[in-house]
């Protein structure tokens, strides 16, 4: 486990992130020093517990425990739709990132341990039964289990308005 972390180590995934991004539809945080030290972040808690855990967060160090909190974590998308930015602001909306909005403080959404415990024990018996509506665009036909659309699709990068929900969820 190295503990000394480069300027160039932090570069290069920053660089990477940033592509990465881009090319799915999403924005990392335009105050560069700001996403920089984010990724540091990663780098840390990559070498302490071998993932990707949120920078902002505390992870358990039980991979299985803190699945929703490896980045990009759960929490990312309804965070973007709701606030313009995820929980750490690592990933922002366009709007942040054509400077039309701010970045503000998000609440955290993640449940406490003991319901997150629960949730995982409750299966899903039949397509009615899924906690989320799934989402289709209609230009690629890419499917997504979600509470909004993304702002851009992934694959085709068609915008938000030419997805339509394929499918309720029974919780509507």
């Amino acid at each position: 486990m190295n503990s000394k972390i480069t300027q160039n180590q932090i570069d290069e995934l920053y660089k990477k992130l940033d592509q990465e991004a881009e090319s799915g539809g999403y924005h990392l945080n335009p105050d560069v020093e700001f996403t920089k030290d984010l990724v540091k972040g990663l780098i840390i808690n990559e070498n302490r517990y071998g993932y990707w855990a949120c920078p902002c967060r505390l992870a358990s160090g039980n991979k299985k425990d803190d699945l929703d909190i490896i980045c990009p974590c759960d929490y990312r998308d309804p965070d973007l739709n709701d606030y313009d930015a995820c929980y750490c602001a690592l990933y922002v909306s366009r709007k942040i990132l054509n400077k039309e909005k701010e970045v503000i403080p998000i609440p955290e959404r993640r449940p406490l341990l003991e319901e997150r415990l629960k949730s995982k024990k409750t299966p899903i018996n039949n397509i009615s039964s899924l906690p989320l509506p799934i989402w289709r665009c209609k230009v690629c036909g890419y499917l997504c289990a979600r509470e909004n659309p993304p702002e851009v699709c992934p694959i085709c990068k068609a915008k938000k308005d030419r997805f339509e929900r394929f499918m309720e969820n029974s919780h509507n």
